[in-house]
This record gives C-alpha cells, structure tokens and sequence, in this order.
C-alpha cells in the first residue's frame, strides 16, 4: 500500500520546521516517507489512496507511555460494594475487583475499545499495563490481537503480583515467560507493596532473559513506601534497586511521586524511564509528580483514565507549572519520551510512516518559532482526520478503515453489560 499526502504543511516532531511538501507514505521500513517538493508532478493514479492537505497540517503520530486497556469497559459503571476510604481501598474494591471479573471475551472487548479510542486520537502505538488473575494464560495474545485488527502497535505487559496468592503469581510469570518468547514486551509487576521477594527476584531474571525490562508502578501513594519500609526495611526504589530493576533501559518505573531524595538519585543515576500520569494522580488524590532531581527519561501516559495524549499533554503542562514550575517545552520533551523510549530501546512499530492530518483552521498564524503554542492552546484530537499506522491508513475522515466500528462498540456493550453483572457481585 502507498498513500500520496498532497499539499502537506508536513511539522518535524523535534524541531517544529514546517515544510510545504507532498509525502508518499509505504509500509516499506528502509523507506517508509519520501518528501517530493511541492512543484513536483505526482500521477495520482500510481497510489492506493491519495490525501489532499492543503490547508493541513501533518505530523508522527502519538505513543501512549502508560496505559491499562482493562479498565476500557468501567466507563459508566457502579461503584464498588463498599465506598473506598483511601487509595489501597480503592485498589482492593475497585480494580482488583474488577480485574477478577475479566474473561477472554472482556479483556477482548476491553482492548478493542481501548484501541478504537487510541486510534481516533491519533494513537498508534501502546505501551499497556495488563492484569486479569482469574484468565492469566493467553490474555496477552488476546490483547495483541485486538490492537493488531485496529492496527496498532504495542508493548505489551502482563501484572504480576502476589495479591491473590502465589499460584496466580507464577501464571504471570508463566505468561510474561510464553509471551516474550515471540513478541516485544515487558515483565510487568502491580507494585513493591503486592510483590514478594522471590516473585520481583524471578521476574528480574525474566526480564534478563528476555533482553527486556520491568513494567512496574512505584511509589503512587504512600501506602507503597509505608509497606515497603514496614515489610522490608527499605523504601520502593531502594529496593527495586537492590533487585536489578533499575540496570534495564527498558524498566518503566510508573507515577514516582513518593520519593526520598536518594530514591531521586537512583533513578537519576540509572537509565530507566518514568511514567507521568497526572490526571489519574490528580483523580486518586494521592499527590502530584515532581521531575526534580530525576533523569530526563520522563514520558507521558495516561494511566488507564482516557486514551487521549494530547489531553495528557495540556494537563501536565497546566497542572505543572504550579507544581513544579515546568515548561512548555519541558513538558514537551515529556510528551514525545515514549517516542525516544521506543527507539532508544529498539522497540518496532514506530517508524516514520506513523503519521496524523490535523484538519486544524487557526485563526492566527502558524510557523516554527509558535507551533507549541498552537499544540496546547489549539490543536486538539478533534482536528484529526486520517491517521496512518506503519504506512496504513486506519483512520480516514474520522473513521476507521480495518474495522467496523459501530460492530464492535455493539459488541463491547454487551460485553460490558455482562462484565458489570459480575463486577456488582464481587466480595470485598
């Protein structure tokens, strides 16, 4: 397949040049994106489908750094049985319980929402955060599968945890284990409160094994640090440290808003990466992220919340720069990180031939020195009308190509219709 973009105003994702050009997209990986001045001839008729963007603005498409495409089907339903007191409640009443009540056709239904919402704002690929302890084996497939008929890329994780016993914690690892052996992904773990010693130690050795690294959130609320000091004598990053977490580029350390100055430093000091996700902290109320004294390895998620990165975007920018004084272009840096992450790692699925068309009518005007402003004052996922995913068209005029959309969303509402029945039914 070959897509003709014509008459593009094409913006360089790094520096924000804005060129007048036409771009013959591919699925090719040697080539995938040829610029062809604006004066040159181009017969329509040699390609699959041809884009006129006059007017419009093209640009890569987004990475979602952190993401828990199982929480897709909550939207809308009840609360749990007992009203959660404190954020570990509203793990246990909430997300714990809801995870239990997961089958194959709901974590199904669950990523295809996840990946339809993904892919209309402009989406491509997703780094995902997966726990369902009652169907562990395969549930990785199944969700691979699921962003694959929409057409996105993923990193994909399984949560390993001891919070329902260490039968479920071997399965994950079981599953981390089958997963990896075919396909990119991480070795996820819940958190240090819900992870014994020989369960982090074994994931550690997987990761090793697997040339990959750990999917991990640390210190979101401080019931993680209390339980952590009382169970272990050290804080989390001290002891994800002292475990070999921290020596993989490709661990994720997610949240990292309870830190101790030499946590700060450890982190600092290794090549990781963190996961900011300040809607879902502002949500939880369990306290806002600070950069301070981290490495530069910051990149945005979106924690489950939405599927929106733009979004995730003008949050941290508006909430940051009370909370720690940030930047536009400093929480710039933090919104294209899954892209560094992604290469920096190796990782496919992010190539250049990623790409969105941003139907964006500005009533004042655009060029390179004022394009960040007009990204988080402006440009919103409303503007996007075609997204291409490694050289596909998934998205054209707002809809999508692969699938059908109003097929699914049927599908997924009765899914969740049945998901729901069990959620009320779950003991706490």
């Amino acid at each position: 397949m070959t897509i003709l973009l014509k008459n593009a105003n094409y913006v360089d994702s790094e520096t924000f040049d804005i060129k007048k050009c036409h771009l013959i997209v591919t699925q090719e990986s040697a080539n995938p994106v040829q610029f062809l001045n604006i004066n040159e001839q181009v017969e329509a008729q040699l390609f699959n489908d041809v884009i006129d963007c006059n007017g419009k603005y093209v640009m890569q498409s987004f990475v979602c750094g952190h993401h828990h495409a199982y929480s897709a089907l909550a939207r809308g339903m009840g609360g749990p049985m007992k009203p959660p007191a404190n954020f570990y409640e509203n793990l246990k009443y909430l997300w714990w319980a809801l995870d239990k009540s997961l089958n194959k056709e709901s974590i199904e239904a669950s990523a295809l929402a996840t990946a339809i919402s993904c892919a209309k704002n402009g989406v491509s690929f997703i780094i995902d955060h997966h726990a369902s302890p009652f169907h562990v084996q395969g549930s990785l497939d199944i969700i691979a599968k699921a962003f694959e008929k929409v057409g996105l890329s993923h990193l994909l994780c399984y949560e390993i945890s001891d919070r329902d016993g260490s039968k479920i914690a071997a399965q994950g690892l079981e599953e981390t284990d089958t997963y990896l052996k075919d396909n990119q992904g991480l070795v996820g773990l819940h958190a240090s409160f819900t992870v014994e010693n020989d369960t982090l130690d074994k994931a550690v050795k997987l990761a090793a094994k697997h040339h990959s690294g750990i999917h991990i959130h640390t210190a979101e609320d401080l019931c993680d640090q209390e339980l952590c000091l009382e169970k272990y004598n050290m804080r989390v990053v001290e002891r994800l440290q002292k475990a070999g977490v921290l020596s993989f580029p490709k661990t994720i350390l997610v949240h990292c808003l309870h830190l101790s100055e030499n946590e700060r430093r450890l982190i600092a000091e290794s090549p990781v990466y963190i996961a900011q996700n300040i809607e879902s902290n502002s949500n939880n109320n369990v306290g806002y992220f600070r950069g301070a004294g981290l490495n530069n390895n910051i990149m945005l998620g979106t924690d489950g919340m939405h599927s929106d990165m733009l979004r995730s975007f003008k949050a941290a920018y508006i909430f940051g720069q009370s909370t720690e004084g940030i930047s536009m272009p400093e929480a710039y840096q933090r919104f294209f990180g899954p892209h560094q992450y992604i290469k920096k790692n190796g990782f496919n699925g992010n190539g250049d031939n990623n790409l969105i068309i941003l139907d964006y009518d500005a009533p004042t005007p655009v060029n390179t020195n004022n394009f960040l402003g007009h990204l988080i004052f402006g440009i919103d996922s409303k503007h996007i009308s075609h997204v291409i995913s490694n050289g596909k068209l998934i998205v054209k005029d707002k809809k999508l190509t692969l699938i059908d959309e109003e097929a699914v969303l049927k599908y997924t509402t009765e899914i969740a219709n049945s998901l729901w029945k069990v959620f009320s039914k779950q003991k706490v």
